[in-house]
C-alpha cells in the first residue's frame, strides 16, 4: 500500500547499504514470484471450492465467505504493514509475509470443517497483505523515475499471469483431491528463502515522517468520488459472483471437474489482462472514460446472463473471456477517473482507499448474493447481470 508523506522534520535519511552483488534479474524474479503468490491467494482455492462445500456439507448461503474472507484481511493488513514497512524495513515485512503465506495457506489442507478453513483463509489474507506492502516498498526503494514505472509494469503483468496460471494448477491438483490444491501455498516458503538470500537487507527510514491525511476527508465528501468508490465495490462484488457461484453451478449442472473450473476462471483472467494491457486506453480514448466503463459493464452483464444457458466447455470459456474483457475495461478506467479527481498530494491515499473499497466489495459479495443463490439458484447470475447493466447505463448517461 502506498502512503503519502509530508516533508520530514529531519532532512537526513538513512542511506541504503550497497546492493548485494546479485544480478538485477534475480531481485526482480523474487519480487515477481512474491507478487504472483499474493495475487493467487483466492485463485488457488476457487476451482476446488465446490468440492469443499460438498465434503463438509456447507450451506451454499454462506459458503462463499470461504473464498472472499482473505480479501478483507488483506485490505486491513496492507494498511498496517504499509505503515510498519518504514520502521521494520520492507524486506523483513516481505519475508515474514511469505513465510506466513506458506504456513497458513498449507494449513487449509489439514482443516476439518468450516471454521478451520475460514481461519486459514483469514491468515492467508494477512500474510498476503504483508507480501504486497513489502514488494511495493522494495520496488519503490530500489528504482526511481522511468525505471520504477517499468518495474511496476512488469509487476502488473506478473500478477495478471498468476491469475491465469494458478486456477489451472489448483484445478489440476484438485483432480486428485481438493486438499492438494492448498499445497500451492507452500511455494511461499522457498520464495522466502530466496528472498533471504537475494534481497538487500538494509532499509530506508524517514526521520519523523508523518502520513499526510489532511484533505482526504474533503475529497471523499465529493459526490463523484463517492459514486466511483461505490461503483468500484459494486464491480468487485459482481466479479466474485463468477468466482464463487460459476464453479458451483458447473458442478451441479454437468459435474464439472476442478480442472474445467480452473480453465473457466483462467479465461476470465486472460480477458481482463489482455484488455487492460492493450485495449482499455484505446476504448477510453474513443468513448471517453464513462463510455468505456459503460461498455465494460454491458459486457459483464451479457456474460453473466449467458452463464446459466451454456453447458458446453467452449461456450463456458467464451463466457469467461467476455466477462474478463468487460472487467478489464471497467477497473482501470475507474481508477483513472478517481486519480483525475484527486490532487497530487492526496492522490496515492485516495487510490489506496479505492483499492480498499474494491476488496470490501469482494468480501461482502457472498453476503449479498449467497442468500440469492440459496433461494433461487442460477437466477443469481441474472440479478448480477441486471445490476451490471444498470450501473453501465448510469455511466453512459453521465459520461
Amino acid at each position: 500500500m502506498t502512503t503519502v508523506y509530508q516533508k520530514p522534520v529531519a532532512s537526513k535519511l538513512e542511506k541504503l547499504p550497497p546492493l548485494p552483488s546479485r544480478p538485477p534479474w534475480q531481485l526482480l524474479a523474487v519480487l515477481m514470484v512474491a507478487g504472483c503468490l499474493s495475487s493467487a491467494a483466492g485463485a488457488v482455492v476457487a476451482p476446488v471450492f465446490p468440492d469443499i462445500v460438498e465434503q463438509f456439507g456447507l450451506s451454499s448461503r454462506w459458503a462463499g465467505v470461504l473464498v472472499s474472507t482473505h480479501t478483507l484481511t488483506t485490505a486491513l493488513a496492507s494498511l498496517v504493514f504499509g505503515l510498519l514497512a518504514s520502521r521494520l524495513g520492507s524486506v523483513r515485512i516481505l519475508i515474514a509475509g511469505l513465510v506466513g503465506y506458506g504456513i497458513f495457506g498449507s494449513l487449509g489442507a489439514m482443516a476439518h470443517g468450516f471454521w478451520g478453513i475460514l481461519l486459514s483463509r483469514a491468515l492467508v489474507g494477512v500474510a498476503s497483505g504483508g507480501i504486497g506492502a513489502g514488494s511495493i516498498g522494495i520496488l519503490s526503494n530500489l528504482y526511481d523515475g522511468e525505471a520504477r514505472t517499468r518495474m511496476m509494469g512488469y509487476a502488473t503483468s506478473a500478477l495478471a499471469t498468476a491469475t491465469v496460471i494458478f486456477p489451472i494448477l489448483g484445478g489440476w491438483l484438485g483432480l486428485y483431491h481438493w486438499r492438494w490444491a492448498f499445497v500451492l501455498y507452500g511455494l511461499g516458503l522457498p520464495a522466502a528463502l530466496a528472498g533471504l538470500w537475494i534481497l538487500p537487507k538494509g532499509r530506508r527510514r524517514k526521520a519523523s515522517g508523518i502520513p499526510q491525511t489532511e484533505g482526504i476527508g474533503d475529497i471523499l465528501k465529493q459526490g463523484q468520488v463517492l459514486l466511483i468508490l461505490l461503483a468500484l465495490a459494486t464491480a468487485s462484488a459482481i466479479f466474485y459472483v463468477v468466482v464463487v457461484y460459476a464453479p458451483l453451478y458447473l458442478k451441479e449442472a454437468i459435474d464439472a471437474s476442478s480442472l474445467l473450473n480452473g480453465f473457466v476462471l483462467a479465461a476470465r483472467s486472460v480477458g481482463a489482462a489482455v484488455i487492460a494491457a492493450v485495449g482499455a486506453a484505446k476504448v477510453s480514448k474513443r468513448l471517453g472514460s464513462g463510455g468505456a466503463i459503460a461498455a465494460g459493464f454491458m459486457l459483464m452483464a451479457v456474460s453473466l446472463a449467458t452463464i446459466p444457458n451454456v453447458l458446453s466447455p467452449p461456450m463456458m470459456l467464451l463466457a469467461g473471456l467476455l466477462f474478463g474483457l468487460g472487467f478489464g475495461l471497467v477497473m482501470p478506467n475507474f481508477y483513472s477517473a478517481l486519480a483525475d479527481l484527486s490532487p497530487d498530494s492526496q492522490r496515492s491515499g485516495v487510490l489506496a482507499i479505492g483499492t480498499g473499497c474494491a476488496s470490501l466489495g469482494q468480501f461482502i459479495s457472498p453476503f449479498i448474493f449467497g442468500p440469492v443463490w440459496a433461494s433461487v439458484g442460477t437466477d443469481v447470475f441474472f440479478l448480477a447481470a441486471v445490476i451490471a447493466a444498470a450501473v453501465g447505463l448510469l455511466n453512459w448517461l453521465r459520461r
